[in-house]
Formats: C-alpha cells, structure tokens, sequence
C-alpha cells in the first residue's frame, strides 16, 4: 500500500496562533496544507478568504491544497493562485460549465481538482475524469469542521477507482470530512490517495505525531 498524501486542513487550527501552527505543519510529515474557503452562500459558514491564504502561504513549506467551498468560483480561481495555492478545487455542484472551470485551472499552472458533495453521484465525473488531477470526496456535509465520517465513502471512493483505472486517468481521489486513525487505513485500501484531516491533527495533544500516525497508517 502506498503511503497517503497528508494534508491537514487549517480550518480546525488556532487562527489567533496560524503562523505558529502552519510551522508545525512545516515541521511535520504533512505534505500538503489543505485550506477550506467558504462563502456563506455554496455552505451555511464563513471561514476565510484570499487574505489569510497570502498570509500562509508566506510561511508555509508545504504546497497549499485550496477547496473552494463558493458560488462562481471562476470569478476568484486567479487570485488565490497568486495569493499561493498549488492546488485548487471547485464543486461540481456550483459548476455548470465544470470542462471550463477546470482548464481555467490548469492554464494557470495549477493541479484541477472537483470537490462532490455526500449526495453527487461519482459518475457524473465519468465524462472529464482525464481533465481532473483531483477528485475531492466529500465524506461529510461540507461547511462544519468536526463532523462524523459518511460510511458510504467507501463505496464511492471504490467506484471512482475502477472509473479512473477503466479510463487510464491519473486523478488522484482526496477524502475531506472526519478523517481520522480508524478510518485512514479503509479509505487508502479502497483506492484513496489524499487523506484531509483537521479536528483529529489539530485537537490532538501531539499534532506532530498524529500526521506522522496518519501517513504511516
């Protein structure tokens, strides 16, 4: 089994401490830092903006893995690629020309990713799987850090492995939502590649160590 790309979501860190906190990640066996920008309108919350990603991406090491949780994400996709991010992914559900959103992506040098809601079904991505580097599984109700892992992640992280093995694609599938120790090891077994994790790093009494636990599961 290989091991997963880590990336903790700084959605669950001490914002009043961010810097402090994106270190630890530098210092960590994380290899992404998975940032959630919501708009209040695609999700019942607020987190943050272009702002906050600048201020860490200027101390982050680690490449910054940015899902846009937010309506018309076209109208933003370039400024938080200058503003730092590696990766960038949209919601299939707030995309409906999804083929232009992400070669918009990719023509800003960056990785395209899809994030699906619990509900979306993987087989809508059947039709642009070899234009995604990213699928995002939503595997809880997205706008609310901490919530309880959906069980039927595992079926749709299965089913989209056999979409991207039976079209020769390269997506990698990320899994967003109540990560944790007990979990990882299913998730990778069924076909996951990207392990998102925030309340389970950042509540945990050794972050440090919890990474190190997840991506050596």
């Amino acid at each position: 089994m290989n091991k997963p790309i880590i990336a903790p979501s700084i959605l669950a860190s001490d914002f009043a401490n961010l810097q402090r906190e994106v270190e630890m990640l530098n210092e960590s066996e994380a290899d992404w830092i998975h940032i959630d920008i919501m708009d209040g309108i695609f999700v019942p919350n607020i987190s943050f903006g272009i702002p906050v990603t600048e201020a860490i991406a200027a101390h982050a090491k680690k490449p910054l893995d940015v899902h846009l949780m937010i309506e018309k994400p076209e109208n933003y996709v370039e400024a938080f690629y200058k503003a730092g991010a590696a990766s960038i992914s949209v919601h299939y559900e707030a995309c409906p020309h999804l083929h232009r959103n992400l070669q918009q992506i990719k023509d800003l040098g960056c990785r395209a990713g899809v994030a699906i809601n619990p509900h979306t079904n993987v087989q809508l991505l059947e039709d642009v799987i070899h234009d995604i580097d990213i699928v995002c599984l939503m595997s809880v109700n997205p706008g609310f850090g901490g919530q309880k892992f959906i069980e039927n992640t595992y079926n749709k992280v299965r089913q989209l492995k056999e979409i991207i093995v039976d079209a020769g694609a390269s997506t990698m599938i990320e899994i967003d939502g109540g990560v944790n120790q007990s979990n990882a090891g299913h998730l990778i077994e069924a076909g996951a590649d990207i392990l998102v994790a925030g309340s389970f790093v950042f509540k945990s009494s050794e972050p440090k160590d919890t990474i190190a636990d997840l991506k050596n599961v």
